[in-house]
């Protein structure tokens, strides 16, 4: 009996999951345009779909016949006359907050790839970290307060030479820069190569002692390193940068994972 009940749910679940997504994208196309003369109509279509299945349903053919019919005129006929609605409405599905969130996410790794692609190109020194799960509190509180929205432009005025943060580290939370001029913890790791630099060795350091993805660019070769968890990756380019900020932000893809991890590999 169970096995049969089972059986028995198992051949409608896909009708009903189908019946449950055209009623939700209705709701959602509804409620985007619940204030022009579309809503009408839709409901108007809806009639007659409920009229064409109890047509069926009851074997009234000639009914069901000309209700099949009617039905593909009347929808040819809604996406002329309500074009300038429908687009509307897309245009505001476009603008929900689960599409901002998602383009919002884009644009972050965007700006910083930006920033730092564009401070290498330059050979301008930069330490950048990202907080994770373990929160930066004590490393926020060694620098200035910022909280201000990330950019690109931000972050690279913040690196420009002989400004009073450019030897300090900046801490990015969600999507602001909320601290510059911090102080990162040094690495005594020694596997560490003694050509590299105070800011190499503090963000490798901070790395070591939280989640925190962070980024150094050299002052004096313009290369990008990553440190992720005590583990460094020389030399990374653009593309490589993008995708391990995608892997951030969409944590569920995996932790970072570097194609170069040669802790000794060049001098800053």
């Amino acid at each position: 009996m169970t096995q049969t009940a089972i059986q028995y749910l198992m051949s409608y679940w896909k009708p009903a999951s189908e019946i449950v997504i055209f009623w939700f994208g209705y709701y959602v196309l509804l409620v985007y345009i619940k204030d022009s003369g579309m809503a009408q109509a839709l409901k108007g279509l809806v009639v007659l779909v409920a009229l064409f299945f109890i047509s069926e349903w009851l074997e009234l053919q000639t009914i069901a016949w000309v209700l099949s019919h009617l039905f593909q005129i009347s929808i040819i006929g809604f996406l002329i006359i309500f074009h300038p609605e429908l687009r509307r409405g897309l245009t505001r599905i476009g603008q929900s907050p689960l599409f901002k969130m998602f383009l919002k996410e884009e644009k972050l790794i965007d700006e910083i790839t930006k920033a730092v692609v564009t401070l290498a190109k330059h050979n301008t020194g930069a330490l950048i970290a990202i907080e994770r799960e373990v929160g930066l509190k004590p490393y926020i509180e060694s620098g200035m307060a910022l909280d201000a929205v990330l950019t690109s432009e931000l972050l690279m005025t913040v690196f420009m030479p002989n400004t009073p943060f450019h030897d300090g580290g900046a801490i990015i939370q969600g999507g602001r820069v909320v601290a510059v001029g911090c102080l990162f913890p040094l690495s005594q790791s020694q596997k560490l190569s003694k050509t590299l630099g105070t800011r190499h060795r503090a963000g490798l350091g901070l790395s070591e002692e939280t989640d925190a993805l962070v980024m150094v660019v050299s002052e004096e070769t313009g290369v990008i390193t990553l440190m992720d968890k005590g583990k460094m990756t020389r030399d990374v380019d653009e593309a490589r940068l993008k995708e391990c900020l995608v892997e951030l932000y969409q944590p569920h893809k995996g932790n970072v994972k570097g194609k170069k991890t040669s802790q000794e590999k060049g001098a800053a």
